[in-house]
């Protein structure tokens, strides 16, 4: 099991006992939402980078979610 912050699950009950996406993911697909949407300065991005890029922005709003608790 990884160490990793991933911020819990983002939606904590799903009805079939099932933990759901993690608040990391989600925080990765609201990033790739805001990139497909406006994707000005991303075309040299392939889909790995954007993803990937995707990922650490979540990483960066999970860590500034902890000191800003």
């Amino acid at each position: 099991m990884s160490n990793k912050n991933t911020g819990g699950p983002a939606f904590p009950w799903t009805g079939c006992g099932e933990e759901g996406m993690t608040l990391l993911d989600y925080f990765a697909a609201k990033v790739m939402q805001a990139v497909i949407t406006n994707p000005i300065g991303a075309e040299e991005f392939t889909f790995i980078g954007r993803a990937t890029w995707a990922y650490l922005q979540a990483d960066a709003m999970l860590a500034v979610r902890e000191v800003a608790a």
